[in-house]
């Protein structure tokens, strides 16, 4: 109570505790006018905590409609329970936000991992125009080799290339075991 005429007094209402015990307060001081309850307290704000100002109006809004609608009966603990509600909505507000943003980052970070790994569409038109280089690289890469392997004096056929070229090789250890 800070004065007795008029009567002022102050009550702070903090909400529950939310996420990681962040809680939102405000600090209401009624005054009562002297035809209490038949005409609405004064009240104002003195101080909040973690509240933004569209947060307060939409409280001063809430305290007005609510001393109207209470006229004739006495309202403070209707009021500070409308506002204790109030605040409860904000940190419930508060921490939908931060799920919707985790949720939206989550969605992102997919975004950007498909757009890593997808690649170009294979089409029958890309597979034949990559076929043919693909083909002509590794015509290059043999021609190469053979160029080296002639330079280095390796004319040496492998046993695979004999046996390609001169079909009586297959028999050819079968005719000496049978002498």
């Amino acid at each position: 109570v800070l004065s007795e005429k008029p009567t002022t007094f102050t009550i702070t209402v903090t909400s529950e505790a939310g996420e990681n015990d962040e809680t939102v307060q405000t600090t209401l001081k009624f005054t009562y006018r002297e035809k209490y309850p038949d005409e609405t307290p004064l009240y104002e704000i003195v101080s909040q905590e973690n509240l933004d100002d569209n947060d307060v109006m939409d409280i001063i809004k809430l305290l007005e409609q609510q001393a109207e609608e209470n006229l004739g009966m006495v309202m403070i603990f209707t009021l500070v329970s409308a506002v204790q509600e109030k605040l409860n909505e904000i940190v419930d507000q508060i921490k939908t936000r931060r799920e919707e943003e985790k949720k939206q980052k989550e969605r992102e970070a997919e975004e950007e991992e498909k757009q890593r790994f997808h690649g170009t569409p294979v089409t029958i038109e890309n597979f034949l125009n990559w076929k043919a280089k693909f083909d002509a690289e590794l015509l290059e890469i043999k021609r190469k080799k053979m160029k080296e392997e002639e330079q280095a004096g390796k004319n040496k056929l492998s046993g695979k290339q004999l046996f390609e070229m001169d079909h009586n090789l297959d028999t050819s250890d079968i005719q000496f075991l049978e002498e």
